[in-house]
């Protein structure tokens, strides 16, 4: 029986894991998205084109990969049609390769509207989100009265839909928002009939018997581990478990199938949204990444908030997923820099120095300490195979700290600009 590898990023999300599920995709035969929704936006380099995806799976360019969106997806049909639109001029198969869980959960027009009426009414306290509707589509889910893609197929459909949309109608009315019901409506529905085209499956039984079988599966995840429900920067937290553990839940599968874990990361630190951020620049260096970096985010467009690499967060993303190999990205966009600065540990207020995320990161003053290094000044764009030996020396340092070897960087966003280490 094979085993499921997975792949996640290991700081606040945007670390670049479209890329690489498109890199590694051949030599995988599923590909399989395990949490989170649109919130995610994985973009994709080659040909020329860039490519960004929000649900569907990043292998869904790779004509003999099988695509997977999990039980744990919260999935919206009105992004899902618009996504399937665009990539019907590159003559992808998706009715063949794309499989799409009937456990998953269907996010409504409505759960958009809440998530902006919670935002506003938050104000200054506000997390920071993406809008797209996650938070209130995954409190549907755990309250037990969300609706699923399998609930389409239902007779009653419609009768559900109103059902949980006059629960929402009470909440929206209390928050004073205005909205034309029929119009939104008729556009979902119209989504939904689309919906209704693909392959809708019990993915617990096909990814198991695929495991069976002897394919081998790959388990993409969104967001980041920092993002965490559970182990994140609460409440500055997406709604779903972004780690390991999330796609044994987000697929059917068990523990003891899991195999390599990949923990993507960047050669510095971007966060989107509010929450706290130990190493962020916010003077002209910031600027220099941000730019350089083109650091703004592929769903929303917001510009990311940008600050040096943070080890103390690496190591415990690193513990709580279990990771295996290390996959370095944007290793270019540091070129700029004559020094890199590495956070190896923190300072809290009361003096105390450690390398452990605190429990109060919000509230309270962490203090970075830092330890510098000489940059590589060099277009890593034009190296092919061969790192300056600064840039060496910085992931000697990296793998040294966080007992992982990196086995992967990314020297620019093409699925080409891609060097592997042994």
């Amino acid at each position: 029986m094979s085993k499921v590898d997975v792949l996640l990023g290991l700081q606040w999300g945007d670390e670049g894991k479209g890329k690489i599920v498109d890199v590694l995709a051949p030599k995988y035969d599923v590909v399989a998205r395990f949490q989170g929704g649109p919130n995610a936006g994985h973009t994709l380099e080659f040909d020329g084109i860039k490519h960004v995806l929000h649900q569907i799976p990043s292998g869904i360019f790779r004509e003999t990969t099988r695509n997977v969106i999990g039980n744990g997806v919260v999935l919206d049909p009105i992004i899902f049609k618009t996504e399937i639109e665009k990539l019907a001029k590159y003559n992808l198969n998706t009715k063949k390769n794309l499989f799409i869980s009937k456990k998953a959960t269907l996010i409504l027009p409505t759960h958009r509207l809440l998530d902006a009426a919670y935002e506003k009414a938050k104000g200054e306290n506000k997390i920071g989100s993406t809008l797209k509707g996650i938070g209130p589509t995954y409190q549907d889910k755990i309250g037990r009265q969300g609706l699923r893609v399998g609930d389409i197929l239902a007779d009653n459909f419609k009768d559900r839909l109103k059902k949980l949309t006059d629960i929402h109608f009470k909440i929206l009315k209390e928050h004073q928002v205005e909205f034309n019901w029929n119009e939104l409506e008729s556009q979902f529905l119209d989504a939904i009939d689309f919906l209704k085209g693909f392959n809708l499956i019990e993915s617990e039984y096909f990814l198991n018997e695929e495991l069976k079988r002897g394919s081998s599966i790959l388990a993409e995840g969104a967001q980041g581990a920092l993002l965490d429900i559970d182990f994140g920067s609460y409440p500055f937290v997406t709604s779903s478990n972004t780690v390991t553990a999330g796609a044994c839940t987000g697929l059917g599968v068990a523990p003891r199938n899991i195999g390599e874990v990949y923990g993507i990361f960047k050669a510095y630190s971007t966060r989107v949204g509010s929450g706290p951020f130990p190493t962020e620049l916010l003077d002209d260096q910031g600027e220099l990444m941000r730019k350089e970096g083109n650091e703004f985010g592929s769903t929303t467009g917001r510009p990311r908030r940008c600050g040096w690499i943070d080890l103390p967060s690496l190591k415990y993303s690193i513990m709580i997923n279990g990771v295996t190999q290390l996959l370095m990205m944007k290793a270019d966009v540091l070129s700029i820099f004559s020094t890199i600065k590495i956070c190896t540990k923190y300072q809290l207020k009361d003096g105390t120095i450690t390398d452990m995320i605190p429990y109060e990161q919000v509230n309270e003053k962490i203090s970075p300490i830092y330890t510098e290094m000489k940059g590589w000044n060099s277009d890593l764009r034009k190296s092919k195979q061969s790192l300056p030996s600064e840039l060496n020396d910085y992931i000697k340092f990296l793998e040294t700290e966080l007992n992982v070897p990196i086995t992967l960087v990314s020297v620019g966003p093409d699925r080409t600009e891609t060097i592997h280490r042994n």
